[in-house]
C-alpha cells in the first residue's frame, strides 16, 4: 500500500522535546508514531492532547527491546526517526549508571542496528547533550569541540554521538547528532531544577510551600526554549547532506540568575524562602555550558526566538496558573 504521510517514528515521545516535536511534525502533515515505556501509572500527560489525532500513533516499547524497534519499523516503515528517550536526569546518572549506559548507550545502538536493517533509507536523528562537552574549559563549544564527559549520562551520550558518525561513515546512513543545549520548557520534569525553580515559586504563592531547597547556584547554563529546539531537529534531517549540529542561545546564565528572574516575576524574597542543601550537588559539577550555534544559524537558518526572560516568565506562569485552576476545580 503507498503511504500518502511522511511517517516519523519518535522515540521518548512522551517526554519534555517529543511532544513539542509531535505537535510540530503533526502540524506538518506527518504521522507520527511515538514510542512510550511501558509503566504501571499512563503518564501521557504531554500528548493527550494527541490521542484523538488519527495520525498519533503510541506503541508500548523500550531501548532494552530489539523487538519491539524492529517490530515497529518493519510494520510503519518510517522515512524519518528521531532518537529522544533517555535517562536523562544528569544527577540520577551518577545513582543509575548502568541503567543510564543501558537505555542511553545502548539503546542508541540498538535502534540504528534496527534502522540499518530494516529502513536503511530513514533518516535518523541522534539527541546528544551539551553535557559531553562536560569540565572542558574551552568554551564556548562547537561541534570540534573536545568532548570531556563527566557524569555516566554524559558518557553513554558521548557513546551514542560516536555511534552516530560511525554508522553515517561505514554504512552510508543518513545519522545526524544534534547537540543541543540546556532547553527548558512549562512541560520540563518536574526534577530539573528550572521546573523545580518556577514550580516552588507558584506553590509558595499560594501558600503550598516554604522552603525551596537547591545545590549549586553557581553552574552556568546556555538556557533555551524546548519548542524552538525541535524545529532544528527537523531541519537538520531536511538538507541534503547529513551532518552533526550544536543548537544554543550562545548566552549563559546561572543558576542564581534563573532563581532571581522567577521570584522576582513572583514577587518573592529569595532568602526568605530558598536554601541550600549540600544533597544536590553532583559528585563531579560541569561549571559552564555555553553553545556556539553559528554553524546551525548558517546552514539551517536556524536561531532561538525565545530569550532567557522570556522562558522564565513562560515557565512560571503556566505553574501559577495551574495551581489556581486546580484550586478552583476543587471549590
Amino acid at each position: 500500500m503507498k503511504k500518502t504521510k511522511k511517517c516519523a517514528l519518535v522515540t521518548g515521545v512522551t517526554g519534555q522535546d517529543g511532544s513539542y516535536l509531535a505537535d510540530f511534525l503533526l502540524n506538518k502533515g506527518y504521522k507520527v508514531v511515538g514510542i512510550k515505556r511501558r509503566t504501571s501509572l499512563i503518564r501521557t500527560d504531554r500528548v493527550d492532547h494527541l490521542l484523538d489525532n488519527e495520525d498519533f500513533i503510541i506503541v508500548y516499547g523500550n531501548m532494552v527491546d530489539s523487538t519491539v524497534l524492529y517490530r515497529t519499523m518493519l510494520k510503519y516503515q518510517p522515512d524519518e526517526i528521531y532518537n529522544l528517550a533517555a535517562q536523562s536526569h544528569v544527577g540520577v546518572s551518577f545513582d543509575l549508571p548502568e541503567e543510564t549506559l543501558e537505555v542511553v548507550g545502548m539503546g542508541t545502538l540498538r535502534l540504528l542496528e534496527a534502522a540499518r536493517t530494516i529502513v536503511p533509507q530513514a533518516r535518523f536523528y541522534q539527541a546528544s547533550s551539551s553535557e559531553m562537552f562536560g569540565d572542558n574549559p574551552n568554551h564556548p563549544f562547537s561541534e570540534g569541540s573536545r568532548l570531556m564527559p563527566a557524569s555516566p549520562y554524559a558518557c553513554a551520550k558521548v557513546y551514542g554521538h560516536n555511534l552516530i558518525r560511525n554508522y553515517r561513515e561505514a554504512y552510508d546512513m543518513f545519522a545526524c547528532s544534534g547537540i543541543l543545549f540546556n532547553h527548558e520548557s512549562p512541560l520540563r520534569g518536574e526534577t530539573f531544577v528550572t521546573r523545580k525553580i518556577t514550580m516552588a515559586a507558584a506553590r509558595i504563592k499560594f501558600g503550598l510551600q516554604k522552603k525551596l531547597y537547591l545545590g549549586n547556584l553557581d553552574a552556568k547554563r546556555d538556557w533555551g526554549f524546548a519548542g524552538d529546539y525541535v524545529k532544528a531537529m527537523w531541519e537538520m534531517l531536511q538538507q541534503d547532506r547529513p551532518d552533526d549540529y550544536v543548537i544554543a542561545t550562545g548566552e549563559t546564565h546561572t543558576v542564581r540568575e534563573f532563581l532571581e528572574v522567577v521570584f522576582d516575576i513572583a514577587n518573592l524574597d529569595i532568602d526568605k524562602h530558598v536554601e541550600i542543601d549540600p544533597r544536590f550537588f553532583r559528585p563531579h559539577e560541569v561549571p559552564l555550558l555555553s553553545g556556539d550555534a553559528s554553524k546551525a544559524k548558517r546552514v539551517l537558518d536556524w536561531e532561538p526566538e525565545v530569550n532567557f526572560e522570556e522562558l522564565a516568565q513562560m515557565m512560571y506562569k503556566c505553574d501559577y496558573e495551574e495551581l489556581c485552576n486546580s484550586r478552583q476545580e476543587r471549590v
